[in-house]
């Protein structure tokens, strides 16, 4: 199935570097929308109405591909073969195909009490603004569910490129219609080119799909074997896979009381930032390790899994903890760059910063969990991150009604940076119980490592904030108070974990010696 010489880190490195692509024109996305429309009415209702949808995908049918096709899947090939494994793709995505336009109806049909649940404070004019663009958008469903059924599957042959790639080609067209068709069509335009967006990020994958080999043979049993075991799989992991989405809907329902409703836009914004630095590196990894440990439960080879794990929380920590403390710090000039200008006033800028540096500080909760559920979704066990999943919200929500009040904006990010460590360490738990964590002296004294690595990092990266801060007006100096602090954090970081002896800081010092090296023998023999 797998093509197993492919080197993993070139894997995971390539497939990075398609994210970050693809996260960077999210991020340009976002900014031409905040430089068109502001923090106002019309954004406020954009936002939303392009959640609804997204929400019920992942409370549904990405649970379906992330936990329950790859390990079906990948037992299918290991225990029936190759042709038995594509015959279940066919059925899977036939029948995630009809409840996709299920849902589309249900949720065209049910609009306006969906909008009144996700935005209660909204005005008239914006809640008719959202119910309109919510209907425009629902159909996102069906082509969302088409598309991670392919991603799904490229997934299991080992293919991760064209799954990685299918975020920039969308946001490609977004951004197109800006530039060419805003002005005309407005805000509505914009909700069709979301859509076309989906359905092109579907239609990409066909071609390397028939490449591997893969032909579609409609299927709409519901009772066969493999869907019986997603759908055994799918009801205790759904709740697991809704934490991000339905944490976001209840910051979003109290931030809709904020400001006007302004709260969504810093909500949500902050949160797209939050998601596009840390998901860079972490979802690149996770994407490509799930159908590795999926593989390895379906072969029995429990010493590899765990190393396997070990190994991958390790790595995340080294890059996780320092991201945490410089995109606190520098939470403020990163977000009056992408955002800041035209319609988005100092306000906007404040409010919007206010949420990325208190919720940064759950993101090694956040990446510890995308790690873990994905051992436990490979071992095909839903009851633990069911449990993890359901403490989580229940800790946003209690944290947001005790917060909310006092704090505003700051007090929705502490909750939901709370509600993902909660998360985190209820899947530890039983890991380290059955000593199967990753949990031991060694990582213990290495993530000490790490800590004081950046801290000295930050202290670094806050005092050249504070001097390049306001000298020179304009985007060109923002943008060097962001990216020069940024870029000597990352120095004084690496050096310091290099003095400390850690193993990520080493191989990078390898590689780059290894680089420098042929390029100088190159020279050489060129001169």
């Amino acid at each position: 199935m797998a093509e197993k010489n492919k080197n993993p880190v070139k894997t995971i490195s390539l497939v990075m570097v398609l994210t970050l692509v693809g996260k960077i024109l999210g991020l340009l996305r976002d900014r031409l929308m905040t430089v068109h429309y502001g923090s106002g009415m019309e954004t406020n209702a954009f936002l939303t109405a392009s959640q609804i949808p997204r929400v019920f995908f992942d409370a549904v049918f990405a649970s379906a591909v992330a936990a329950s096709f790859i390990p079906v899947f990948s037992e299918y090939v290991a225990k029936k073969g190759r042709r038995e494994a594509l015959d279940f793709s066919g059925n899977f995505i036939t029948v995630i195909s009809f409840l996709s336009l299920l849902l589309t109806v249900l949720g065209i049909v049910f609009t306006g009490p969906l909008v009144s649940l996700f935005a209660p404070g909204y005005d008239a004019q914006t809640a008719a603004l959202c119910v309109s663009l919510t209907r425009v958008m629902f159909p996102t469903v069906l082509f969302t569910g088409i598309a991670y059924c392919f991603v799904g599957i490229l997934q299991s042959f080992d293919e991760f490129n064209i799954p990685a790639l299918i975020s920039v080609i969308a946001n490609l067209v977004v951004i197109l219609y800006y530039y060419t068709f805003n002005p005309k069509y407005g805000i509505y335009g914009l909700a069709c080119a979301f859509l076309i967006g989906w359905f092109v990020q579907a239609a990409m994958q066909v071609p390397s799909l028939i490449r591997k080999g893969f032909h579609y043979k409609p299927s709409l049993r519901m009772n066969s074997e493999g869907m019986k075991k997603v759908f055994a799989l799918m009801i205790p992991v759904m709740v697991s896979t809704w934490v991000q989405p339905i944490n976001l809907t209840i910051n979003t329902r109290f931030g809709s009381h904020l400001y006007n409703g302004t709260g969504v836009t810093a909500i949500n914004l902050s949160n797209n930032l939050y998601l596009i630095i840390i998901g860079v590196f972490i979802l690149s990894v996770t994407n490509v390790i799930f159908p590795r440990l999926s593989r390895l439960t379906a072969e029995n080879k429990a010493a590899q899994f765990r190393d396997t794990i070990s190994t991958t929380v390790h790595a995340s920590m080294y890059f996780v903890v320092p991201m945490t403390a410089g995109l606190m710090v520098l939470a403020r000039p990163i977000i009056s760059l992408i955002y800041g200008g035209g319609q988005f006033d100092a306000f906007s800028v404040s409010i919007t910063s206010q949420a990325l540096t208190f919720a940064s500080l759950g993101m090694i909760g956040y990446a510890l969990q995308a790690v873990l559920c994905r051992a436990y979704f490979a071992r095909q066990n839903g009851r633990v991150p069911l449990v993890a999943g359901l403490a989580s919200i229940a800790v946003n929500i209690v944290l947001c009604i005790l917060l909310t009040d006092t704090l505003g904006v700051k007090g929705l990010a502490i909750a939901s940076a709370a509600a993902g460590t909660v998360n985190a360490i209820v899947l530890m738990i039983p890991l380290e119980v059955r000593k199967e964590g990753f949990l031991d002296r060694k990582f213990s004294l290495d993530f000490l490592k790490m800590v004081v690595a950046t801290l000295v990092m930050a202290a670094v990266v806050w005092v050249l904030m504070r001097a390049l801060d306001g000298l020179h007006p304009g985007k060109l100096w923002e943008a060097v108070t962001a990216a020069v602090p940024a870029a000597a954090g990352f120095i004084v970081y690496f050096a310091a974990t290099s003095l400390a002896g850690l193993d990520e800081a080493r191989t990078a010092a390898g590689i780059i010696k290894k680089r420098l090296r042929r390029s100088s023998d190159d020279s050489t023999r060129k001169g």
